[in-house]
């Protein structure tokens, strides 16, 4: 380059987090039109205005592409779900963000895929944020004694029903999809992890405690001494007193 020249290809004149969300859109669009095997470096550097090299520099290789691609799939993600933090019916708002879910992945079906093709993308800080949200979903319907299961496996059911739904739907052919299929999927979800009626009456330690206090007897899990622990825990959590010895 002659002195007192001034480079003007797009890597640059535009600042690092433009172009590297350039090379990220240009990879998606091959990714939506033509499928993973068409996201390619040079492909993707083509269609984003670079030299390979400059993606070799902005994301190392091309796994290191896809990784970023799929974290910008679960950005979006996040972005749009509608987090209500005292929803009026919480098992509408269960309903309705599963079907959120599920629809994300139908509008978008090779970013969706791409994003669960590798188990280790769990560890994205979308994603955890994203897992951070259900898990506070599935808190509440703890809370109000709406959940039947643990809340670990609810927030399992929940994830795995939604994805599933998803990528069982795309496997099929089009003259094969039904909608019935996501409607019932959505609701055996609903049925196995909660309860049609409040257990828990009063929210709070107490109510859950009385709750539990009154099945207690009909357990067979616990020795005679640990039910007899168990239910001196429990009284004194129903009515609220603590040990002052």
């Amino acid at each position: 380059m002659a002195s007192g020249s001034r480079d003007t290809t797009p890597a640059a004149t535009g600042s690092a987090p433009d172009t590297r969300q350039r090379v990220i859109d240009a990879a998606i669009g091959l990714l939506e039109r033509d499928g993973r095997d068409a996201v390619t470096t040079r492909a993707v550097a083509v269609a984003a205005g670079l030299q390979p090299p400059a993606l070799y520099r902005l994301f190392g290789d091309k796994e290191g592409l896809l990784d970023a691609v799929a974290e910008h799939g679960f950005a979006a993600f996040l972005a749009s779900k509608r987090v209500d933090p005292d929803p009026e019916d919480p098992i509408q708002d269960l309903r309705d963000s599963w079907d959120l879910a599920v629809e994300f992945g139908l509008e978008n079906p090779a970013l969706y895929s791409l994003m669960y093709s590798d188990a280790t993308r769990g560890d994205s800080a979308a994603f955890q944020t994203g897992l951070g949200i259900l898990k506070g979903r599935v808190r509440r319907l703890a809370v109000g004694g709406r959940l039947r299961v643990s809340e670990t496996l609810a927030a399992n059911v929940i994830h795995a029903t939604a994805r599933g739904a998803v990528l069982t739907w795309l496997s099929m052919p089009e003259s094969e999809r039904d909608p019935a299929l996501l409607s019932t999927l959505r609701e055996a979800m609903v049925t196995a992890i909660t309860n049609e009626k409040p257990a828990v009456r009063t929210t709070g330690p107490a109510g859950a405690a009385r709750a539990l206090r009154a099945g207690l007897a009909d357990q067979t899990t616990l020795s005679r001494a640990e039910q007899h622990l168990m239910s001196e825990w429990l009284d004194r959590l129903a009515d609220g007193s603590r040990n002052t010895d």
